[in-house]
């Protein structure tokens, strides 16, 4: 299961990395990242869910667990 959600994760950072590369080619279609950033840090609300979620990501996956 641990090789699912890693594959899942993977596919989003491969996703993501592909629309990023679209709006270099094709700003009119798809907002730059720079922009999209600009509009989601604007809320306060936002830049605390990001923040949770990155240290949920640390947590899962950098964290070692104690040895028995």
């Amino acid at each position: 299961m641990r090789d699912v959600t890693i594959a899942g994760f993977l596919l989003c950072g491969l996703a993501m990395a592909v629309l990023v590369l679209q709006s270099h080619r094709d700003p009119l279609r798809i907002a730059p990242f720079s922009t999209l950033l600009d509009v989601v840090l604007a809320d306060r609300a936002a830049r605390f869910t990001i923040l949770l979620f990155w240290w949920w990501l640390g947590w899962h996956f950098l964290v070692v667990p104690p040895m028995p």
